[in-house]
């Protein structure tokens, strides 16, 4: 099994644990980017990503843990100017490591809880 196939595996047991009704904040990322969205029902309600423009100007249009704790703390900042202070975090079969571990611990400083 390829590395994909099996981390796709990993998201759908995770998903199925996962009540449907649920705020999720969903992480996604690539070699050279990192995205994050809260989802409710199958509808983004907020996204941040390394590729804005204010945020590429940021990072230095890099991919390490930097920018994912940078995007932790944005996609953090505006759940709470929504009203969204508690979600559910959905990793999409990424291991907690890396710049998925640092974008999940800077929302939780922020103020985020899950």
């Amino acid at each position: 099994m390829c590395k994909n196939k099996k981390r796709l595996k990993r998201a759908k047991s995770i998903r199925t644990k996962i009540k449907k009704n649920v705020i999720k904040l969903v992480v996604f990322r690539t070699s050279h980017n990192i995205y994050a969205q809260i989802v409710c029902n199958n509808k983004t309600l907020l996204s941040a990503s390394t590729l804005e423009k204010n945020i590429n100007k940021i990072t230095n249009n890099s991919s390490n843990k930097y920018s994912a704790s940078i995007i932790g703390n944005i996609i953090a900042k505006r759940c709470i100017d929504k009203g969204i202070k508690k979600v559910v975090f959905d990793r999409s079969g990424y291991k907690y490591h890396g710049r998925i571990k640092a974008l999940a611990e800077s929302a939780r400083e922020s103020g985020l809880i899950f």
